[in-house]
C-alpha cells in the first residue's frame, strides 16, 4: 500500500474533482459520509453522547458533514466550532450553513477555556479540529482543549489525522496533539502512524476509501510504502518439482565468540527454515560441539582460535555470507573482518557486532559490496549515522547513508522500516513478543536464506522482515508476548509461509429459514 505525502494527497483531491467533475465540497461530503457510515455501522442508533469538535478549515468541514448526518439519523450529538482563527475555508462555511438547516441546536462557538463543555468518560469525542494542513503553532487555549479531552478519558475518534499532528515533522510539545483511540485516515495511512515518536498519538487507525481517482493512485510513485501480504506475495518464488538443494544456495554464517555461539545457531537455523539449500557456520573452536549437536543440518568450519574469530578462511563457495552475530569486537576479529572485506565478492548481510565494527572503523563501509543488507537496532544505527534530532531527521540521515554506501538498511523496531536510497518500506507485521534476545539473529538468517534462493537483496529484506513479523503474530496466539523466544519465531516460519496463500475466512451465511428451524427445535427440546 502506498503512503502518500501531504502534497500528493492535495494533488489527488484536486485531480479527482476535475476528472470526476465534482466540486471539492462534493468530495468533502463523500469523505464525511464515509466517516458517518463507519460510526453508524458500529453504533446502530445508540444514544451515547457524541461531541463533534470542528476547526474552521477543511478538516472542520469534514466534521460538520459527520455531525449533520448524525443529527439527521437521530443521534445524541453536540457540535462545537473551535474558533482558533479569523480565516474560514469555503467548504467549512458551506457545511456550517448546511448543519444549521437541519437542526435548531446550532454549533456552539468555543473561544476560550471557559467555553469547554462537560464530557463524561462514556461519551465519544469526534476530533475534526486540524487536518494534515496545519501550518502554525497551536494556541494555548486549544492546547488546553486537547488536555480537556485527555482528562475526560472519553473515546476519541480523529478524522484523517489526530489534530495537531504534522505529517512531515515532529512536535516539541506533545500536549498540542490529540491522543486518539482511533483514526480514520482518508485513502492512505500517514507515515507518522508508524514512527516511534508519533505513532503513540493514535492507538489504532483505519483507511477509508473516499474515491480518489484510481489512475492517480496506481500511477503515482511514493517515497514510502506499507508492506503487507499483498505486497510480498508477488515476490514469492515457487519451486520446480525437479529442483534440489543446490538450486537454493549456500549461506556462510560467520560469527560467534565464547558465550555467544547461540547467536550463530539461531541465524543458521533461520537460514534453513527460510528455504536455503545449505548452511555452513564459521565459528571459534569452542562452539564446534554445540553447533554440531544442536543443528545437525549445518556444516561447520572453525577458526584456529578457541574463543573468537581471528582469521576468515574457507574453501567453500557460498552464495551469501552473514557476518556479525555474536562475533564480538576483539581487535583480532576486527582485523579479520577488514581483511575479509577487501577480497569479498559475495552478497552480504551484516548484523550485531558486525555493525559495531563498522561504527568503530567507518572506512570499512567503503569496502562493502553494493546492496549489502545492514540490520541495526536503534543503538547500532546511532553508531552508523550519528545522533538524530527526531524520527524525520533519522530517516533523512539513513537515506543519505544508504545512497552514499549503496546499502540497504533495515531499521528494526515496532514498525521495522527498510530504507534503500530515497525509498522507505514500512513493515506491517510483528508484535512486542519480538522484544527478546536472539530475534535479530533470526531475522538476519531469514534474509540471508531468501537471498541464497535468488531473491534480490531488497526483496529478501522486505520479504524476510514480513515473514519474521508474521511468524511472531501467528505464535502469539499460543505463547503471548512474555513467553515468546527467538527459537519460537523460527518454529513459526512454516506457518508464515503457508499463510501467504490462505484466503480470508468468509462469514457463514445462514440459509433462509434456518434460524426459525433452530428455534422450533429448541422449543421442542424444552
Amino acid at each position: 500500500m502506498k503512503i502518500f505525502s501531504k502534497e500528493q494527497i492535495y494533488e489527488g483531491d484536486k485531480l479527482t474533482a476535475e476528472k470526476q467533475e465534482i466540486s471539492s465540497t462534493d468530495l468533502m461530503e463523500r469523505a464525511g459520509t464515509q466517516i458517518f457510515n463507519w460510526l453508524h455501522t458500529r453504533m446502530q442508533g445508540a444514544q451515547v453522547p457524541i461531541h463533534v469538535f470542528c476547526g474552521i478549515g477543511n478538516n472542520g468541514g469534514d466534521g460538520l458533514v459527520v455531525a449533520r448526518h448524525l443529527v439527521t439519523h437521530g443521534y445524541n450529538v453536540k457540535t462545537y466550532i473551535v474558533n482558533c482563527s479569523d480565516k474560514r475555508s469555503k467548504n467549512f462555511l458551506i457545511n456550517y450553513d448546511r448543519i444549521k438547516n437541519v437542526t435548531k441546536d446550532w454549533p456552539t462557538l468555543l473561544t476560550c477555556e471557559e467555553d469547554f463543555p462537560a464530557i463524561e468518560q462514556p461519551d465519544i469525542i469526534v476530533d475534526a479540529v486540524f487536518g494534515i494542513g496545519i501550518n502554525r503553532p497551536v494556541d494555548a487555549w486549544v492546547k488546553a482543549l486537547f488536555n480537556h479531552f485527555r482528562a475526560t478519558k472519553a473515546f476519541v475518534l480523529s478524522i484523517d489525522v489526530p489534530s495537531g499532528l504534522h505529517t512531515d515533522k515532529t512536535s516539541e510539545d506533545p500536549e498540542t496533539i490529540v491522543n486518539a483511540g482511533y483514526t480514520l485516515s482518508f485513502q492512505t495511512p500517514k507515515l507518522v502512524f508508524f514512527l516511534p515518536e508519533t505513532s503513540k498519538y493514535t492507538l489504532q487507525w483505519e483507511v477509508l476509501d473516499i474515491g480518489i481517482d484510481p489512475e492517480y493512485l496506481s500511477t503515482t510513485s511514493t517515497e514510502a510504502s506499507l508492506i503487507g501480504k499483498h505486497e510480498v506475495l508477488p515476490m514469492y518464488l515457487p519451486r520446480d518439482k525437479f529442483s534440489h538443494k543446490g538450486d537454493f544456495g549456500h549461506v556462510l554464517v560467520i560469527g560467534g565468540s565464547y558465550g555467544k555461539i547461540g547467536a550463530v545457531n539461531l541465524a543458521s537455523r533461520s537460514v534453513l527454515s527460510a528455504g536455503a539449500g545449505k548452511v555452513t557456520s564459521f565459528i571459534p573452536k569452542c562452539g564446534y560441539t554445540a553447533i554440531q549437536s544442536a543443528l545437525p543440518e549445518a556444516m561447520v568450519i572453525t577458526d584456529k582460535d578457541e574463543e573468537k574469530i581471528t582469521k576468515i578462511n574457507f574453501d567453500i563457495k557460498p552464495t551469501v555470507i552473514v557476518f556479525g552475530v555474536g562475533v564480538g569486537v576483539d581487535a583480532k576479529t576486527i582485523t579479520a573482518f577488514e581483511g575479509f572485506l577487501k577480497t569479498n565478492k559475495v552478497p552480504l548481510v551484516i548484523d550485531a557486532d558486525g555493525l559495531n565494527i563498522l561504527s568503530k572503523k567507518k572506512a570499512l563501509l567503503k569496502l562493502l559490496k553494493p546492496q549489502t543488507v545492514l540490520t541495526p537496532h536503534p543503538k547500532e544505527l546511532k553508531g552508523l549515522i550519528g545522533k538524530w534530532k527526531n524520527d524525520f531527521d533519522k530517516l533523512k540521515k539513513v537515506k543519505a547513508f544508504s545512497k552514499k554506501y549503496d546499502v540497504i538498511v533495515v531499521i528494526k523496531g515496532a514498525n521495522t522500516i527498510t530504507v534503500f536510497e530515497n525509498l522507505l518500506y514500512v513493515n506491517s507485521t510483528g508484535n512486542p513478543g519480538l522484544a527478546t534476545a536472539g530475534t535479530g539473529d533470526v531475522l538476519t538468517g531469514i534474509i540471508a536464506g531468501l537471498m541464497a534462493q535468488g531473491y534480490g537483496s531488497l526483496q529478501a529484506a522486505l520479504f524476510g522482515v514480513y515473514l519474521h513479523g508474521r511468524s511472531a503474530d501467528i505464535i502469539l496466539e499460543d505463547l503471548g508476548y512474555q513467553s515468546m523466544m527467538a527459537s519460537h519465531v523460527i518454529q513459526g516460519l512454516p506457518e508464515a509461509f503457508i499463510d501467504l496463500f490462505k484466503q480470508p475466512e468468509q462469514p457463514e451465511v445462514e440459509e433462509e429459514g434456518e434460524e426459525e428451524r433452530d428455534g422450533d427445535e429448541k422449543t421442542r427440546n424444552e
